[in-house]
This record gives C-alpha cells, sequence and structure tokens, in this order.
C-alpha cells in the first residue's frame, strides 16, 4: 500500500486536526504504517521534535495518533502571528524571517510549493499512507493561484480530498456544495466526498439530505461523526476562539481531597501553547478557566501567565486591563503565580528586546529576578532535568534569554516565595512534577486539595486519541475510506459549475 489523502475543510475550525489524528489512529489500529503531513500550519501552539525543529502541535498530536515520532517533515512550514499583518516563518523547522500576508502571499509561498512536495515525496516513500490535513477552506479563490496546502497539494501530488463540515454551526449542506462549486474542473475531479462531523441527534433525519447533496454533487459522504465532549485536543489556535469565560474541559472525576483549585489563565494577546494547561485541566478537581479581568483573579488559586509571540505587547495589555498590578499584589501576599516562557519574562524586572516587538529596554513587572535580553536566534531544545525531587522533561521555544539572579532555582528559571518561572513549555505533562507542584500551591492557597496519585496524563491523552479512532471506525465508511486512500479519487466525477473565477 502506498497512499495519501488530503482532508480539507468547509471552513477553519471543522475538525479537520481531529478528523486527521482519528484517521491516524484508526489506520495504525488496522496494522498500517501511516504519517501525518499539513504543508503550512498557521498557529501559535508549537512544539519542539527531537532534533530541534518547531512544528505545530497539532502534528505532533497526529504523529503520536500514528505512534511515530514527530518531525520537520510532517510540517515543514509553520506560520506564527506577530500581528494582524504579519507572521514568523518557520521553514523546516527554522525561522527564516518575518512576512506580512501580503509578501508570503505575493510570492513566496509559491517559492515554497517545492520543499513541501519534497516532504511530502519523502513521507509516502517511508509510509503505507500519508494523512495529509488541508487549512482553513480549499475554495479560497482569492488565495487559489499560490496555495501549496490544500489544492495546490492535492493536484501536484495527486491526493484524493475528504471535505469534512461541522454540522453544529448550521449550513453544512451549502457549504459543502459551494465548496465544490467554486473549484476549477481540474480540482474538483480530486475531491471525493465529504465528512460531517459534531452531529447532534438522529441520523436517520440527516440521511435524505445526504441523498439529496449526493444527486447535486455525485459525491458520497463517507461518515457521519456525532458530536464528542473532549476532542478538541492540542488546537491550532487560540486567536479564532473568544477566550472570555472559556473554561477548559475537565475530568468528570471529584476531587480527592476536600477541595478543588481553581487555575485562572491570562488570557494575554498573541497567547501561545496554551496547551500548557490541558496537563492541570487533566487533574480531578482541578478547575481551569482563561481570564481578562483583575477581579477574577480574586477567587484564583494559582494564576498562570502562559506563553505569548508578543511579550511586550502582553505586559501592555495586562497593565492597560489592571492585571499587572493585580499579579503583583498576589505576589506581595504570597498566593502563587506560575509564568510559562513569555509568562516568565513578564514576571522579571526587565526587558530588552530588539527582535520581537523592537521596543528596546521594557521595564518587567519586577516580581522575579530575572533579566531578559532578547536574542535574534531562537532557542528550541527539548530539556531533562528536575524540580521539586520529581523528574521534569519539557520544551523550549523562545527568543529571548533569561538572567537569573536570584531566587531559588526552578527548572531554568528561578522561583519566589509562591511565585514560579520557566521557559519549559510541557513541564506539567510530567505526572509526579505536576503533583508535587499543585501540592505547592495548594499548601500556599491554605486548600485541602490533594492530587490524585494515578493520574497519568500520557495514558488520558493515548485514550482521546483511541476515542478519535473510534469515531472513525464506528461512524465512517472505513471500507470506503480505505480504497480513497489506496486507490485515489473515483473517475469520473462530475463538474459542479460555475467552477472557480477566470
Amino acid at each position: 500500500m502506498s497512499g495519501g489523502l488530503l482532508v480539507a475543510g468547509t471552513t477553519s475550525d471543522a475538525g479537520k486536526s481531529v478528523v486527521t489524528a482519528g484517521i491516524c489512529r484508526w489506520l495504525v489500529r488496522q496494522g498500517v504504517k501511516v504519517a501525518p503531513f499539513k504543508a503550512q500550519n498557521m498557529s501559535l501552539n508549537s512544539f519542539v521534535t527531537r532534533e530541534g525543529a518547531e512544528i505545530g502541535r497539532a502534528q505532533a498530536m497526529q504523529a503520536q495518533a500514528c505512534r511515530v515520532e514527530p518531525t520537520a517533515l510532517m510540517n515543514p512550514v509553520l506560520l506564527k502571528p506577530g500581528s494582524e499583518r504579519s507572521s514568523q516563518v518557520v521553514l523546516m523547522g527554522k525561522p527564516v524571517g518575518e512576512l506580512s500576508a501580503r509578501g508570503y502571499h505575493g510570492g513566496r509561498q509559491e517559492q515554497l510549493l517545492g520543499t513541501v512536495l519534497d516532504c511530502l515525496a519523502e513521507l509516502r516513500g517511508t509510509y503505507d499512507a500519508v494523512i495529509c490535513e488541508g487549512a482553513g477552506s480549499p475554495a479560497e479563490i482569492n488565495l487559489r493561484r499560490t496555495d501549496i496546502v490544500n489544492m495546490g497539494i492535492a493536484r501536484n501530488a495527486r491526493l484524493p480530498v475528504l471535505v469534512v463540515g461541522d454540522i453544529d454551526r448550521g449550513g453544512v449542506f451549502a457549504s459543502f456544495f459551494g465548496t465544490v462549486a467554486l473549484l476549477s474542473p481540474e480540482d474538483q475531479a480530486l475531491v471525493a466526498g465529504f465528512l460531517v462531523n459534531k452531529f447532534r441527534g438522529d441520523v436517520s433525519l440527516l440521511e435524505p439530505g445526504l441523498d439529496m447533496l449526493h444527486g447535486l454533487t455525485g459525491r458520497h459522504t463517507y461518515g457521519v461523526l456525532p458530536f464528542r465532549h473532549g476532542l478538541g485536543i492540542d488546537e491550532e489556535d487560540g486567536l479564532r476562539v473568544s477566550l472570555r469565560g472559556t473554561v477548559r474541559e475537565s475530568t468528570v472525576a471529584p476531587p480527592v481531597g476536600e477541595d478543588v483549585l481553581r487555575v485562572a489563565v491570562c488570557a494575554v494577546p498573541l497567547m501561545s501553547n496554551f496547551t500548557d494547561v490541558d496537563a492541570l485541566a487533566a487533574e480531578p478537581g482541578v478547575v481551569v478557566r482563561f481570564v481578562d479581568r483583575p477581579e477574577e483573579l480574586a477567587d484564583a488559586d494559582l494564576v498562570v501567565i502562559p506563553g505569548t509571540r508578543g511579550t511586550v505587547r502582553a505586559l501592555e495589555w495586562l497593565r492597560e486591563r489592571g492585571l499587572a498590578d493585580a499579579l503583583v499584589r498576589r505576589a506581595a501576599e504570597g498566593r502563587p503565580v506560575l509564568g510559562i516562557c513569555g509568562g516568565l519574562q513578564i514576571l522579571g524586572e526587565h526587558i530588552e528586546d530588539d527582535v520581537e516587538s523592537r521596543a528596546g529596554q521594557v521595564d518587567g513587572l519586577g516580581v522575579l529576578p530575572v533579566r531578559v535580553r532578547f536574542a535574534r536566534e531562537k532557542t528550541l531544545t527539548r530539556p531533562v532535568g528536575e524540580a521539586l525531587g520529581e523528574h521534569v522533561e519539557g520544551y523550549e521555544i523562545h527568543h529571548g534569554i533569561a538572567e537569573v539572579a536570584g531566587g531559588e532555582p526552578f527548572l531554568d528559571g528561578c522561583r519566589v516565595g509562591a511565585v514560579w518561572g520557566t521557559h519549559w513549555h510541557g513541564s506539567l505533562e510530567s505526572d509526579g512534577f505536576r503533583r508535587a507542584f499543585l501540592r505547592e500551591v495548594a499548601a500556599a492557597a491554605g486548600r485541602r486539595f490533594v492530587p490524585s496519585a494515578d493520574t497519568s496524563f500520557a495514558a488520558l491523552r493515548e485514550e482521546q486519541l483511541d476515542r478519535l479512532g473510534d469515531l472513525i471506525e464506528e461512524h465512517a465508511d472505513t471500507d470506503a475510506l480505505l480504497r480513497l486512500i489506496e486507490s485515489g479519487a473515483p473517475q469520473g466525477l462530475p463538474f459542479i459549475p460555475p467552477g472557480a473565477p477566470a
């Protein structure tokens, strides 16, 4: 078998990432050697591979679904937004510059097509199947000429395309039909069919619509996936989600001790790797919410300042909203605060930034004895160490270099009282360390909270990936899906007018 598939979507956030992961997990359980691929990813949630390459966290999660080690080949182009108009371009895991959207789509993107196709070809030569994820919609008619992630990659690699639609949003039939009808005849010939995502209710009520869709398009619907809570693992981006009042989904298990532990995460601009708090939300009795007002910190037992692609901008935002003063007061009162990556930098005394914001000399909150200088070269490592008497693993993605001038050592940062700061993402996924840290937080907060002795974040992640595989196995036409992956799009698919504009 040497097959492939492109999972496209009618919109952003239609469920492409989790559907791709589900197909990958289903295939690997059938004994297929499979790998994920996303040619171009726009995300502030990234990961560092063992060879020190930065890729999207979604592709790292999909690699885990495939039970293979993630590599830069699986996400050759990563765009990390730094403002509304520009992004850092990460090529083969290393940053190569900052470009405006116009500059990227005006020529740079087309230049990357060869690299993208080479990566895909290498994966296809190594694995039995490669399941590719698109970006946004394949019917972005203004961007089709320079597209290297949707129909551009499908056409060049002759990949069949499965279009995913989120029925929970409404309008899924119009979205399916319109997506096909806005593509050129050559692109339409590769669109094999559809997959309905997040359906609630009786499928028999949907079937007449699926029959009508088949009559209109000549294309098969490969499955109807039911709505399931808690499957949005390693989302690509928090920018599209209104975090006002959002609560990370937690386990249904009651707390082990007498109290719950309330965690407030500051929803800073350009928030990156907010998935760091998923491991906290996995603990029974830990409630995690995102906040943007100082009064919301009042009942929090722990406040987390997460990573950000714009440290100076996030610091200004905290000051404008009164959160900075609230954080300084918390620290003075001995109430727990954790800064991760950009959060560590914000908690420090001084920031010298001529790289990210080009703001020059900026005062931090002065809570930790740390001075930060931004270097042009990005630190991309997978550190291993010990903290609170426990083994810890993590990964680092930052331009800021921290000079620690006091406090107790804490990973690569420091601790002063009940305030901790580190550049290490993912450290809370280390179970023993997470429990030790939560015990410290509970003691400082005066809570009778006890972390579970047997919560394994890795095991919970595996269970989640298996749930995705189960969704595909139980609710998709897997025989037809396997034929599609092995043999490509069916011949003779009808053209749906009007097609792409000239």
